[in-house]
């Protein structure tokens, strides 16, 4: 690949999504990009440059090849702690029983964060039956949707969940994989969207809790500013963001309060 060629690829992902893709990662592009041009059939990197604008779905094709699945079940256990026992109590203090409380899990790669979320609340917080809980799972990767849609994953994935908790909402499989039941699947939906898309963030409403884990890592300055406002505007008054246990908001923007709880330190739209 070229120097030309590993700019144009760069350019085109940083349009798509926020994400930056230099000379420093030469090694991880040309790998993708080689896989998209076998997939397609095309000789080389030119010929799939200059065809992929008429290459009907590819473009999603190559966001896809470069999105990070890295994830497993609760992850962060800590986040989901501070979630039941200090972020939905504040939340539903001035609500009424029955009252909806949407959670959103962005990017939510293969499924394990959303559906941890839906597990722990089920194990860990009394007052869950109380309220209309939506859990909602977002990412720009297609094929990690279908995968979460599916819910089948393997021992790697489950091996934070204690045995007990994994026997209730699993169903084991052959070849080392399990299923999540059926009633758990059907507490979490799963939509397509892009972070840095101000319509495609618009069009989901307003949440009370959003974790946002390890994908702001990925984006320049200009990207993550875009993406803090329209998190921010994401979020009821009141609501919380759960960033990545490396990230900060403190360069990024100052419209959030940074909230310290006992299990986790947290950002709360005022």
């Amino acid at each position: 690949m070229t120097a030309a060629e590993l700019r144009r690829v760069g350019e085109l992902l940083y349009r798509a999504t926020g994400m930056t893709f230099g000379e420093n990662k030469r090694y991880y592009i040309e790998r993708r990009v080689a896989e998209r041009v076998a997939k397609t059939g095309l000789g080389n990197t030119a010929a799939y440059l200059l065809a992929l604008p008429a290459l009907a779905g590819e473009m999603e094709m190559l966001v896809n090849a470069f999105t990070v699945n890295e994830t497993y079940f609760y992850r962060e256990e800590h986040q989901l702690k501070a979630l039941g026992r200090a972020m939905l109590p504040g939340i539903v203090r001035n609500r009424r029983p029955g009252d909806l409380v949407r959670i959103w899990s962005l990017p939510c790669s293969s499924g394990e964060e959303p559906y941890s979320v839906a597990i722990w609340l089920l194990e860990n917080w009394p007052m869950v039956d109380a309220w209309h809980i939506e859990i909602i799972g977002s990412d720009i990767d297609t094929t990690a949707l279908t995968q979460a849609k599916a819910g089948r994953y393997g021992e790697r994935a489950l091996s934070r969940l204690p045995p007990a908790v994994r026997d209730r909402y699993f169903v084991p499989l052959s070849g080392l994989e399990w299923e999540i039941v059926d009633d758990l699947k059907e507490s979490v939906e799963f939509r397509p969207v892009n972070l840095i898309d101000p319509m495609s963030m618009v069009r989901q409403g307003r949440f009370d809790v959003i974790f946002c884990r390890n994908l702001l890592i990925y984006f320049d300055d200009r990207s993550r500013r875009a993406a803090a406002d329209l998190l921010f505007d994401s979020l009821n008054p009141g609501g919380y963001l759960c960033l990545g246990h490396t990230e900060s908001m403190a360069r990024i923007s100052d419209r959030f309060e940074l909230v310290r709880l006992d299990d986790a330190i947290v950002y709360r739209r005022p």
